[in-house]
């Protein structure tokens, strides 16, 4: 292959693109119909012409006839005046218009196959072209749907649906530690009210504790009928006291470093 030729063809394929491009279904459809109703339009004015033709052929026919009929009638009325040269001459006008006659005969029937094979095309292409503009509206129909989809399609690829998609993550990741620190907060509040409880609980123990050990530590009562004690008793009580003292301190160094 030559370098014109594939130059040649570089070209024409680049022109049957351009043209493919260039066509507008929705265009193409409605001049598709304009031109089949245009043919339409031509073939009615055909059909006719034709039919028209047909009835001047079957009046020349009829007049034709009617001529032979006359001719003949002429010719037995001759005879019967024993003009033999007259009737001679109505026989020879009759062959004129018999002639004539079945030429238009023969025209004529062309004419009829003619007619009824128009008139059989014209009804073919109005339907043809009924069905067309059927079609073409489902096509126009399917072409909306087409569009719309490619533009809808278009939509979603224009769309960053990568950042979209980090953006929800990251407004329920925000979510989730906002929920986390409330429920914290929470089980913090109720573990501080239940600590406020236990050290009530604790301390209602050591102070039933520590008055129990007072109750043991004091003198039991004396009844009003028991006599007092000896007076030397009375300087043993305060190293009593003194001892208790030192226990009382032992025991709260012990509870402060607790």
């Amino acid at each position: 292959m030559g370098l014109f030729d594939r130059i040649k063809r570089v070209v024409s394929s680049n022109l049957n693109d351009l043209v493919n491009k260039a066509e507008d279904p929705e265009k193409m459809l409605e001049q598709a119909i304009l031109e089949m109703q245009e043919d339409l339009v031509q073939l009615r004015q055909g059909v006719a012409q034709a039919i028209a033709s047909q009835k001047r052929s079957e009046k020349q026919y009829n007049d034709a006839q009617n001529e032979i009929n006359k001719w003949q009638r002429n010719a037995q009325l001759a005879l019967q005046k024993g003009d033999e040269n007259l009737a001679r001459q109505a026989l020879e006008r009759k062959k004129t218009y018999t002639d004539t006659s079945a030429a238009l005969k023969a025209s004529l029937d062309t004419q009829s196959t003619q007619v009824e094979t128009l008139k059989r095309n014209l009804i073919q292409l109005e339907s043809k072209i009924s069905e067309a503009k059927t079609k073409k509206e489902m096509l126009k129909a399917r072409i909306t749907t087409a569009k719309a989809q490619e533009q809808l399609q278009g939509m979603v690829r224009g769309m960053n649906t990568s950042s979209a998609m980090s953006a929800f993550e990251r407004m329920e990741e925000k979510v989730l530690m906002q929920e986390s620190r409330a429920q914290a907060a929470g089980e913090l509040a109720g573990a501080d009210l239940e600590s406020q409880f236990a050290q009530l609980e604790g301390s209602s123990d050591v102070d039933d504790e520590l008055a129990a050990l007072k109750a043991q530590m004091l003198p039991p009562a004396t009844p009003q009928n028991q006599a007092q004690l000896p007076p030397q008793q009375e300087t043993t009580a305060p190293k009593s006291n003194e001892v208790v003292d030192a226990e009382l301190d032992s025991l709260r160094k012990q509870l402060d470093q607790l």
